[in-house]
């Protein structure tokens, strides 16, 4: 039986501002994911007529869980750049790790 490993790997625990970077550079790409999930959603809406072979809750559960699966693999690469703007900007009110004085 073939294993198959996810499609991005988990990084090395980090700490301090780096470890917030990293939240943060999740919580953009999760971001993008729910963002580009409602542009499906809203998309999905329109009605262009009736379909070919009708609609029924199988089909629309998996249309739900394909336009899911779209969104977290767009959020991951990046496609739409949100997720990278979002991040570029919040990192900027990240401060940066104050280094420890001497004791004295």
């Amino acid at each position: 039986m073939t294993t198959i490993s996810p499609a991005t790997a988990t990084p090395p625990p980090a700490t301090g501002a780096s470890a917030e970077r990293a939240r943060l550079h999740k919580a953009a790409q999760a971001f993008e994911a729910i963002f580009v999930r409602q542009m499906l959603t809203a998309a999905r809406q329109t009605s262009f007529g009736d379909t070919l072979w009708g609609t029924d809750q199988g089909s629309d559960t998996f249309t739900a869980m394909r336009d899911e699966r779209f969104a977290d693999i767009a959020a991951q690469s990046g496609t739409l750049g949100l997720g990278k703007q979002v991040e570029t900007q919040l990192a900027a009110r990240i401060a940066p790790q104050a280094a420890p004085g001497p004791k004295g």
